[in-house]
């Protein structure tokens, strides 16, 4: 990792970067960014203690998936807004501000981002995957990585990615969250109907290690399951207009707001 000359989100004038950027293809890997996140002990630690998963599941992507379209597509005040948010949400976690485990999470984000661009039929060129990790940079500042604590190349981040992986591991924290999470018991029906297609896409994306800690049945049935799935979601994708795959973010970022206001209105204790 080198220093960057500075973190800023893409210019008015790069559309096709801007469009890559809202396109809302990573929300089918964001169940992926959240097990790999807590993968790290002390962020599933973190996670565990202060998010209701067991109630409101769908609520950390939600959330998290605010946060990304606030900073690298958003407004300066969008990103003031998600960037507060996270803020108090870290206050009462342990260990939730040092820079490694902000940096891995901030990693998943854009690593889970191009997997699914990959995997359901718009992967980056070479070019292009460097101008996105440069376009991720903000996210990892909004939590508190140094300027120069994130990938000056995709190359850097590769041999990064590679050397963190063996290190994880799977608590029973970790395991926790994946039960609430892909086996919800309180989210509204919609969403349950919705998880069994989550599951094989969630699972399927994970590195192979991952997959055997958390203990995921995978074999030749999930396999193919998972192929029929990715052709599914490809042909869907392909048949969708590009303005319904960018409607995601502008509806996430206005939720994002009404909550803010709700917040700016309670009456403080």
């Amino acid at each position: 990792m080198a220093a960057r000359q500075r973190a800023s989100r893409p210019q008015r004038g790069d559309r096709d970067l801007r469009r890559w950027l809202a396109d809302s293809t990573p929300v089918a890997a964001g169940g992926r960014a959240i097990l790999l996140q807590i993968a790290d002990p002390v962020v599933g630690a973190g996670v565990r203690r202060h998010s209701d998963f067991a109630r409101r599941p769908q609520q950390r992507l939600a959330h998290t998936l605010m946060f990304v379209y606030a900073v690298v597509t958003g407004t300066e005040a969008d990103a003031a807004v998600a960037t507060a948010f996270v803020n108090r949400a870290h206050r009462a976690v342990a260990g939730a501000d040092e820079v490694d485990r902000q940096r891995w999470v901030a990693a998943t984000l854009f690593d889970s981002a191009r997997s699914a661009h990959a995997l359901f039929g718009d992967p980056l060129s070479t070019d292009d995957a460097e101008r996105v990790l440069a376009a991720y940079a903000p996210i990892a500042t909004a939590l508190r990585v140094p300027a120069d604590g994130w990938f000056d190349s995709v190359a850097a981040f590769d041999a990064w990615w590679e050397r963190t992986l063996p290190t994880l591991r799977v608590t029973e924290d970790a395991r926790g969250i994946v039960r609430d999470l892909l086996h919800p018991r309180f989210a509204p029906r919609w969403v349950r109907a919705a998880m069994p297609l989550v599951r094989i896409v969630t699972v399927g994306m994970l590195p192979e290690a991952l997959r055997t800690q958390y203990g995921a049945a995978w074999g030749p049935r999930e396999q193919q399951r998972f192929r029929r799935t990715v052709r599914l979601v490809r042909g869907v994708r392909a048949l969708v207009p590009g303005w319904v795959l960018r409607l995601p973010g502008p509806l996430l970022l206005r939720a994002m707001h009404r909550t803010a206001a709700r917040y700016a209105h309670r009456p403080r204790t």
